[in-house]
């Protein structure tokens, strides 16, 4: 089944940018107008977050956002005949700030949230780094596509470590200078998270990143995705921190927080609004988790 679905997949990726871009908006119009996939979870967090837009200005974000989606999905599949004369036009960024931070022989983590186009994200950093990194996914239902991403993924030799691995496999991985890329954005339950603020609304965030650069003392650096034009992005990165040790539990996930929140304003619609970020709803018995330096709502 893996090489069946592969070889379509790939000749799919044969096709020129202009039949590939054609087909995303054929995909966009059944997502969006037919299926309106996720679409009133999608409207309604864009409202969470803009409540000073009106109904109108909240519907135009959201359609631009499925028009990005759909397109990220169909840049994937053209990415396994892309060359890297094709990716080098359609892709842009500058390494030498994270490649400082190597060559002084520092561990780095890097928080990325999930913007467009996140598999172009894995690329651009692998090909840039002076030292293979680590990424963390979280794997495939089905074994086929699973396996297709891998090898796609894994074309400019970032190593790839499943969710359920991560670990068991950090004693290994962490032996020697590392760059781990982690999404900083995750859901996480109502008990395991840092609770605070993002745009109007309690949220509790993941843990992970924020314990890991405390814990590993490493240095910090979040990314930010921008589209230039359709199928263009420029991924540029910024340095917060070179040591962590100063840092206090939930200080970096705040920094994070407010980083998420200018980049979210800027580009709107370059955000996965189809989950349900807002889901969890805030109450007293999380207050020994509440990270904001604000104060929590009382209910």
């Amino acid at each position: 089944m893996y090489y069946i679905l592969y070889g379509l997949l790939y000749f799919i990726s044969l096709l020129p940018f202009f039949i590939i871009y054609r087909i995303s908006d054929f995909f966009f119009v059944l997502l969006y107008y037919v299926f309106g996939y996720r679409k009133k979870v999608v409207v309604q967090n864009i409202a969470i977050a803009f409540p000073e837009k009106t109904a109108g200005e909240h519907k135009k974000i959201a359609r631009q956002f499925y028009r990005n989606l759909v397109d990220t999905f169909i840049e994937t599949i053209k990415m396994l005949s892309m060359s890297d004369r094709q990716f080098s036009k359609r892709c842009t960024t500058d390494m030498s700030a994270v490649n400082a931070l190597v060559a002084k022989g520092l561990n780095i983590q890097i928080h990325a949230g999930h913007q467009m186009n996140w598999e172009y994200a894995n690329w651009v950093v692998s090909r840039g780094l002076t030292l293979p990194w680590i990424g963390i996914y979280q794997p495939i239902g089905n074994k086929s596509f699973n396996k297709v991403f891998l090898k796609l993924r894994a074309r400019y030799h970032t190593k790839l470590v499943s969710t359920r691995e991560f670990k068991t496999a950090m004693p290994q991985l962490f032996k020697s200078q590392y760059v781990l890329g982690l999404a900083a954005d995750q859901n996480t339950s109502p008990q395991t998270g840092y609770w605070m603020y993002f745009f109007s609304q309690p949220v509790p965030f993941i843990m992970g990143p924020d314990k890991g650069a405390l814990k590993n003392n490493t240095a910090v650096v979040f990314t930010k995705s921008t589209i230039l034009k359709r199928g263009h992005y420029h991924f540029e990165h910024v340095v917060v921190a070179e040591s962590t040790e100063n840092y206090k539990p939930g200080e970096l996930t705040r920094l994070y927080r407010d980083f998420l929140e200018t980049i979210i304003r800027q580009q709107p619609h370059n955000y996965l609004w189809t989950h349900r970020r807002w889901r969890h709803k805030y109450s007293q018995e999380f207050s020994d988790a509440w990270f904001d330096n604000r104060p929590a709502p009382v209910n």
